[in-house]
């Protein structure tokens, strides 16, 4: 009996533990290049990030290789991508679709947190000195598997400029 209770209380007790490394939201600072999971408001975790050739300024279109700007959700994760492991951002919400059409454009999407190209042969420490997604959050494989395990689905992220 004295077992099943100790096996009982540690597996509770992993279970909290996996709970307190969860992020309650993301910051992204597209001027520091860098990633921060919070909890409480807390940064608690700091990611160097690669984003596209045009990082300043919030996205506008499709093509425009920029990373959008504001409060999104961080709605699903895959393992089906070109990179290893991606995480989607909510873009386009009604404002990003509203600001593209004023323009003519298609807003454009598919904008993700993810890690390194899936076939890439070169160092992520070379890959990672440059801004080369078309508007994605990129960091190295060893930081999306930290991030995919602290995030879950219906997670706030807040890009800043």
């Amino acid at each position: 009996m004295y077992k099943v209770l100790l096996i009982g209380f540690l597996v509770c007790q992993l279970a909290m533990a996996d709970e307190q490394f969860l992020a309650d939201s993301v910051l992204v600072d597209k001027s520091e290049r860098k990633l921060y999971l919070l909890r409480e408001g807390i940064k608690y975790r700091e990611y160097s990030i690669a984003l596209g050739p045009r990082p300043r300024g919030h996205k506008l279109h499709a093509g425009d290789e920029r990373t959008p700007e504001g409060r999104y959700i961080l709605d699903f994760k895959t393992e089906k991508s070109d990179f290893y492991k991606a995480i989607h951002i909510s873009y386009p919400n009604e404002q990003d679709i509203k600001r593209a059409s004023d323009i003519g454009a298609a807003p454009g999407g598919s904008i993700m947190i993810h890690g390194m190209p899936n076939n890439t042969t070169l160092p992520p420490e070379l890959v990672q000195m440059f801004n080369w997604t078309d508007g994605c959050i990129a960091v190295t494989d060893q930081d999306m598997d930290e991030i995919w395990s602290a995030i879950k689905p219906g997670t706030p992220i807040d890009i800043r400029p």
